[in-house]
C-alpha cells in the first residue's frame, strides 16, 4: 500500500517542482523588466506631481510601486513559495 502511495505521488511531486522552477523563472525576468518600467513610470509620475496635477502624479507613483519589484511581485513570490510548502508536505507525508 505504501509503495502505490509513492508511486502516485511521484508525478505530484515532480509537476509542483517543475511548475515552482518555471514560476521563478518568469518571476526572475519579469522583476527585470517591471523594475525597468516601474523607474519609467515613476520618474513619469514626479513630473506630473510636481508639473500637472497632484491627484494624477500620485496615481502614478502608485502604479510604479505596484508593479515594481517590492509590489506585486512580492505577493507572487509568496503565492509560489505557498505552492513549494504544498510540495514539500506531499514529500515529507509520503516519503518520509
Amino acid at each position: 500500500m505504501r509503495l502505490l502511495l509513492k508511486l502516485l505521488a511521484a508525478p505530484v511531486v515532480l509537476a509542483l517542482t517543475l511548475f515552482v522552477w518555471l514560476c521563478m523563472g518568469v518571476l526572475y525576468l519579469s522583476s527585470f523588466m517591471l523594475g525597468i518600467v516601474s523607474t519609467i513610470v515613476g520618474l513619469l509620475g514626479l513630473a506630473v506631481l510636481v508639473t500637472y496635477s497632484v491627484q494624477n502624479g500620485v496615481i502614478l507613483l502608485v502604479i510604479a510601486f505596484l508593479v515594481s519589484p517590492a509590489g506585486l511581485p512580492i505577493a507572487a513570490v509568496w503565492l509560489v513559495g505557498k505552492v513549494q510548502d504544498l510540495r514539500y508536505a506531499i514529500q515529507d507525508a509520503v516519503y518520509g
